[in-house]
């Protein structure tokens, strides 16, 4: 196997690399942030971001985009990933609804609403989980009927990430009461900041409240957005969700291995990598990590040339499982490693902060946990958001190895 990339990738890596040490703070991803602190950030970051043409650079020219190669794309991300840098100015807009638009929205969705992702000044939630629609998505209740040139939207979504932040929804709700499970459904791009719209943060133990439970009554969009046209919106959901679980062959591995490094550090230093069995289980975790880089590898082999074989499906199928499955065991062994101290807070409960390195926040809490707990608490949710591991087996199961679908009630 030739590991090795072009002379052309090699080249660009340079400039990204040149334009990372010129741009990113010097303490970048060294110390907690408050919620000014990282807004300030976030804001300066998206100007520079766009500067710089590395928003969702692999787009089209004609939509903003640099029109990157695959290889060259694979490079940006990589780079990015190595520095710890973001490299989207929101994760919602610029990886899920904005590429989803793209493949299936009209000239004048694409025309009013991809710009403003480029340019990071517009946010985005998705709505798509309810309480008795998650893994079984296509059982869905929130409808939407036409009341002249607007949709009325009624109904609830839940588990629903920046939801409190977000100024669009893009939403699935059905439009066709008398037709089948998965269709009647239409992907409706939906303002957040209306009357209709009751937001209710889901806080977690440690403070955060990423969560949200999202209210719909009455709430109104234009009738023109819908995207892929009416009750079309489980193929396009389809779509979104795909890019959802693979959009990071080359780097989904970088943060997992920064994370080890640190458990073995750890080991070290409170004297648990002498003990045999710690020390099997961090060997394990490693062995885990590299599965994961040479997957991507694997994975970006398959679309340079194109391949599209049971193995190829396999890989992507099982890829969200393994990794999400293998972050949990490793948080439980960073307990185990830590021994007693693992139950000790030591976060500040005064602080209001982003944690370092991952993004998350972590909010003014009673139960302050330092940045490895609040891991162990959201590795939990790794296994659901995103396709829970149990339909990931079906998936592999029944559309790769061809077994008898899963008896029904």
């Amino acid at each position: 196997m030739d590991l090795s990339y072009p002379p052309e990738a090699e080249v660009f890596r340079r400039e990204i690399r040149a334009w990372l040490e010129a741009n990113l703070p010097a303490d970048w991803g060294q110390r907690a942030m408050t919620a000014e602190e990282r807004t300030a950030f976030n804001r300066d970051w998206t100007r520079r971001l766009y500067g710089g043409g590395w928003i969702c650079a692999s787009w089209p020219k004609e939509y903003g985009g640099r029109g990157l190669s695959t290889m060259a794309a694979v490079v940006l991300n990589e780079e990015f990933a190595r520095a710890g840098a973001p490299l989207r100015a929101d994760f919602f807009g610029d990886t899920l609804v904005g590429p989803t638009i793209l493949k299936w929205g009209t000239e004048e969705q694409k025309q009013e609403f991809l710009p403003r992702i480029l340019r990071g000044e517009i946010s985005w939630c998705q709505g798509f989980s309810e309480p008795d629609a998650g893994s079984d998505l296509g059982s869905l209740k929130t409808w939407a009927r036409l009341d002249g040139d607007e949709w009325v939207v009624n109904g609830q979504k839940v588990w629903t990430t920046q939801a409190q932040d977000a100024d669009y929804i893009f939403l699935l709700a059905r439009t066709d009461a008398q037709a089948p499970k998965h269709a009647g459904i239409s992907y409706l791009l939906v303002p957040m900041r209306q009357p209709g719209i009751e937001v209710r943060p889901i806080v977690q133990v440690d403070g955060s409240a990423e969560f949200n439970e999202v209210f719909f009554n009455d709430a109104r969009c234009p009738e023109a957005n819908v995207v892929g046209g009416v009750n079309q919106g489980w193929k396009v959901a389809m779509t979104t969700l795909g890019f959802e679980r693979g959009t990071s062959a080359t780097t989904g591995h970088r943060r997992f291995q920064k994370e080890l490094d640190e458990l073995v550090k750890l080991a070290q230093k409170n004297g648990r990598a002498t003990d045999a069995v710690i020390r099997q289980r961090l060997a394990t975790a490693w062995s885990k990590v590299k599965i994961m880089q040479i997957n991507g590898y694997r994975s970006l082999t398959a679309v340079l040339t194109d391949r599209k074989d049971p193995g190829v499906a396999a890989l992507g199928a099982t890829n969200k499982m393994f990794w999400s499955e293998y972050h949990q065991e490793t948080m439980d062994l960073a307990t185990d490693i830590l021994g007693m101290d693992a139950q000790v807070l030591t976060g500040s409960p005064a602080e209001d902060t982003w944690l370092p390195g991952y993004g998350r926040h972590r909010g003014r809490a009673t139960y302050p946990v330092s940045q490895l707990q609040a891991q162990f608490f959201f590795s939990r949710s790794e296994t659901i958001w995103g396709g829970t591991a149990e339909i990931q087996r079906n998936i592999v199961g029944e559309r790769v190895l061809g077994l008898p679908k899963e008896p029904r009630p």
